[in-house]
């Protein structure tokens, strides 16, 4: 898959996103990196850990949060995406689920939206993202974690982003699919897409696992945002396990590190 000017081999290696939120209310790192200047030190501080993806969201989309306006969102993501190409040789993803935020971020230098909604929360996304050129990563989402049979349900969901994608001309090697861990499912169904994450390879796509300091984590292990650097790298391991081929983290030095062993092993595995 290409990412701006970069290919991944999505099927040998798990690749990494380094999330950088310029908002002030995110669930685990809200205000951290104000401004450019603040924003380009983080930047260059993941680069030198390994990041792959640069991950640059402007709304904050953790639970009961307060949705701005575009004009606010494309205030916050539009500089830095500016700044961090003319400093930066990195492929950015823009994390919008707002048709106009998305084709203004392209024109800025984004190669990739990440849509939580799939293409279903603005219905002139996936014309944006298939005349800009862009990659683009479909999250399943839904308004409340109301399922049939969950896991199909769940499938079924994508497979209508996916005919939204391919209607409005998307290629299909310029898409990712993201299972969508915290978002529309309860802690049980989380933790079933955890355990079953391979289902979501059906699409014959790659997939994107974000489960960095997510509330599955949390519960499991009591603890606060701060506190979940551990059970996010477990996550990682069996995403690299699985073969899912990117993964999208706050702590990006350690899930490198973790990914080159579990690698390791995982080749070994199948001499």
């Amino acid at each position: 898959m290409q990412i701006g000017n970069r290919e991944f081999d999505v099927k040998n290696h798990t690749y990494v996103f380094g999330i950088l939120n310029v908002t002030p209310d995110s669930f685990s790192d809200g205000g951290k990196w104000k401004g450019v200047d603040g924003a380009l030190k983080h930047v260059e501080t993941m680069l030198a850990q390994g990041m792959d993806v640069l991950d640059i969201g402007g709304e904050s989309t953790r639970p009961g949060y307060q949705r701005i306006s575009s004009e606010e969102e494309m205030e916050r993501v539009l500089p830095v995406i500016r700044a961090v190409k003319e400093r930066f040789d990195v492929p950015i993803s823009l994390d919008t689920y707002k048709a106009d935020v998305a084709m203004e971020g392209i024109a800025a230098g984004a190669d990739l939206i990440n849509d939580i909604w799939g293409l279903k929360a603005d219905r002139r996304m996936a014309d944006v993202i298939a005349n800009g050129g862009a990659a683009c990563c479909l999250m399943h989402n839904r308004a409340e974690a109301n399922y049939h049979d969950f896991m199909p349900d769940v499938l079924k969901d994508l497979e209508e982003c996916l005919r939204l994608a391919k209607e409005a001309g998307i290629p299909k090697e310029k898409i990712m699919v993201d299972p969508g861990i915290g978002f529309g499912k309860t802690y049980e169904q989380n933790l079933d897409v955890l355990a079953r994450m391979e289902d979501f390879k059906v699409f014959g796509l790659p997939v994107l696992l974000g489960t960095s300091r997510k509330s599955v984590i949390g519960l499991t292990l009591d603890l606060p945002a701060d506190q979940r650097e551990e059970g996010t790298l477990v996550t990682t391991v069996l995403a690299v396990m699985k073969g899912i081929s990117f993964v999208r983290v706050h702590d990006v030095e350690k899930s490198v590190r973790a990914i080159k062993m579990a690698e390791a092993i995982r080749e070994r595995s199948i001499l």
